[in-house]
């Protein structure tokens, strides 16, 4: 089984102003690059949305071989101003990729997304296709009602976890639970200090219970969707749910012809909860030139055992892809 790469340091990272029309807010986004300087560049989106880059994200790639790329989407992480909604939609993270990509002068690029990050690298790759020589992709989320509705309506993963479902809705009074998604996110935005604390509370451990299938071997001390104790992080999850991720329905799907010749590997649990594998077969079913792997007893987790596995080992069989003479020597593991 292949582990992370090991821990690395970023060479360079800096503040990337995103361009505003005069009188809108200017984010700031945190850009970080490891590994290679002139290596194989390779984005990495992560997950949430609302979430962040972590130090564990940049053990997926081999640092002698790659150019790593990461960045904390606008309100998240180490971007500035950290939780603001203003000038806050797909289509903006879209533009940002770009922009990051223009400054860095990089041509094209590989990129990888997990969960969030796999459904702004399909949209991504959709608007500027030609910028994209590859995707990896893990635990597709297509962002429609149907996709929504299942981590946060009694329809979906509420029928496999009841009990941390009722849990969730205990904090909400009976006609909140008509709409949960909706008062959910006005308690974290309201003024009632002692329900947001206890909503927050809540949505972490539903998040929690659902993200991995086995704890035991979850490798990566953290989550790829709210992180504990964090209720900005929260707030521009379930304001992007709100707003179905500001994507029109079914358009992942309906434009698969856009991308259909960048070479696509995606990891897929059989068991997420998060992200229901069906999404995964529906993408691959109008995009059967995709490269799918459902791995039998993983979950949505990125730190699970099985899933490190199967991520770094495409990570090496894409840098392997673009250069046949890569020295076997270069691609080292934890294990070494």
């Amino acid at each position: 089984m292949r582990k992370l790469y090991p821990d690395i340091e970023p060479y360079t990272d800096y503040f990337l102003s995103m361009p505003a029309k005069k009188g809108t807010l200017e984010h700031q986004l945190y850009v970080e690059e490891c590994g290679n300087p002139n290596g194989l560049p390779i984005i990495f989106l992560h997950g949430g949305p609302g979430s962040g880059c972590r130090p564990a994200h940049r053990c997926f790639f081999n640092p002698k071989i790659y150019r790593i790329i990461l960045f904390d989407q606008r309100g998240c992480g180490r971007s500035r101003p950290y939780g603001c909604l203003d000038n806050n939609t797909t289509r903006y993270l879209v533009d940002d990729l770009e922009q990051i990509r223009k400054t860095l002068l990089i041509d094209r690029w590989i990129v990888f997304g997990g969960s969030w990050g796999a459904t702004l690298a399909l949209v991504y790759a959709q608007q500027h296709p030609d910028r994209v020589m590859k995707m990896i992709l893990r635990g597709v989320f297509l962002a429609r009602q149907e996709d929504i509705d299942w981590v946060y309506s009694s329809s979906g993963a509420a029928k496999i976890f009841p009990e941390a479902w009722k849990l969730l809705m205990s904090v909400l009074t009976p006609a909140e639970q008509q709409t949960p998604l909706k008062s959910l996110y006005d308690l974290l935005v309201g003024i009632d200090d002692s329900r947001r604390a206890q909503a927050q509370q809540a949505l972490n451990q539903w998040e929690q219970q659902i993200v991995t299938l086995r704890e035991d071997t979850y490798q990566i001390p953290d989550l790829l969707t709210i992180e504990a104790s964090n209720d900005a992080a929260a707030i521009i999850l379930l304001y992007y749910s709100l707003n179905l991720c500001f994507i029109a329905q079914q358009a992942i799907l309906e434009n698969i012809d856009k991308i259909r010749n960048i070479p696509t590997y995606i990891v897929h649990g059989r068991y997420d909860m998060v992200c229901q594998l069906a999404q995964a077969w529906e993408l691959s079913q109008v995009w059967p030139e995709v490269d799918l792997t459902v791995l039998p007893l993983a979950g949505h987790a990125a730190g699970e055992v099985a899933m490190v596995d199967a991520l770094v080992t495409l990570t090496d069989k894409v840098a392997r892809d673009f250069s046949s003479s890569i020295d076997d020597t270069a691609f080292i593991t934890a294990n070494d």
